[in-house]
């Protein structure tokens, strides 16, 4: 009996994560476009930057890719316009840095009670980013 109920449990899980990747749920840096990729997080709560690469013919293309960052208790997550646009930030943002929080006219717009109280994931990001600095 306990041999068919993990044998069922297994089935069901393969079947649940079969049905989220054919609905796309599950977001993978490396597949997101220039414009979802700053300030997403992956499926393994693995933080997206986008980065710019110079070819040799000088064209610059761009790039999202898994970042070392974890996020706190968030997975497969992409930022909204709203968000973005209430905390002052730019989806094509290169890296992720915490020198912007040294611009006040940024700092302000972070703790201003629409990007605070409704931004989590974009709170979260840069004060882990103020913290791992001292």
């Amino acid at each position: 009996m306990a041999s068919q109920n993990a044998s069922t449990f297994a089935l069901l899980l393969t079947l649940a994560l079969a049905i989220q990747a054919a609905f796309g749920n599950i977001i993978e840096c490396k597949n997101l476009e220039k414009e979802s990729c700053a300030y997403a997080v992956s499926s393994t709560g693995k933080r997206c930057v986008l980065e710019k690469h110079v070819q040799r013919s000088g064209a610059e293309t761009y790039a999202c890719t898994a970042s070392e960052i974890d996020a706190d208790k968030l997975k497969n997550f992409i930022e909204s316009d709203e968000c973005i646009q209430a905390c002052g930030l730019d989806r094509s943002a290169l890296g992720i840095s915490s020198d912007s929080l040294l611009e006040p006219r940024f700092a302000n717009q972070l703790c201003s009670n629409r990007c605070y109280t409704n931004c989590p994931n974009i709170v979260d990001l840069y004060f882990n980013l103020a913290a791992g600095e001292g």
